[in-house]
């Protein structure tokens, strides 16, 4: 369940496996899913081994660090808005790409990589979730957490529980670009609907990055 919360809120990650889904396939949708699964399992293994604590005691660096993710997002988000017009049903368009099958793994991979929001995700509740005590799984989702504080409280120190998240982003990765390439099917206008909304997401987290990056040395 708690990975599933933090894996089904809109963001720059489901745009990118929303996008790949509805112009490549269910196959395209799921490699990005697991390029943005990759980074988090990166930043628990470099958390544990106190590798991303050099980005928390040089606010500089994490400055630096949300302007690059920023300027990422931008560049997607003009690459995605190219597409809208695209017309290929996805076996098609999969096919026309060759080499590129592995270019949604990338994009999603490199994006979290440069996200040090989810840095600091793992230097405080990621790897809490190895140590002894309780923990509030849907108190951490984003935005509606405080509204559903203490409705699931789980025993923590238990490797099982990190196999659960990460199992529960698998199913978040796998189910949503089914769903998405099963109402591309039924809708023929689908395609550049989440074309578009996928380039406008990316657009304005590379707008909220940036301007959390510029406020760090204003």
């Amino acid at each position: 369940m708690f990975g599933l919360a933090l894996a089904a809120p809109p963001g720059p990650m489901n745009a990118v496996i929303a996008e790949e889904s509805v112009l490549r396939g269910w196959t395209a949708g799921f490699r990005t899913g697991l390029g943005a699964m990759t980074a988090d399992a990166t930043f628990f293994v470099l958390s544990l081994l106190g590798v991303v604590t050099f980005v928390e005691r040089f606010p500089t660096v994490r400055a630096v660090m949300v302007g690059v993710g920023g300027l990422l997002m931008l560049y997607f988000a003009y690459g995605t808005a190219r597409e809208i017009g695209e017309s290929l049903t996805p076996t098609e368009e999969a096919a026309a790409d060759g080499g590129e099958t592995g270019a949604g793994f990338r994009k999603a991979f490199v994006l979290a990589i440069a996200n040090p929001y989810q840095i600091l995700f793992w230097l405080t509740i990621g790897v809490a979730l190895l140590e002894s005590g309780q923990f509030d799984v849907l108190a951490q989702t984003p935005y509606v957490g405080g509204d559903l504080a203490g409705l699931l409280v789980v025993e923590k120190g238990s490797p099982a529980l990190i196999v659960g998240f990460f199992g529960g982003i698998l199913v978040w990765v796998t189910g949503f670009p089914a769903a998405l390439v099963t109402a591309e099917r039924r809708v023929e206008a689908f395609t550049p609907v989440v074309t578009a909304l996928s380039a406008l997401v990316l657009a304005g987290f590379g707008l909220l990055f940036l301007a959390d990056a510029a406020g760090a040395f204003v």
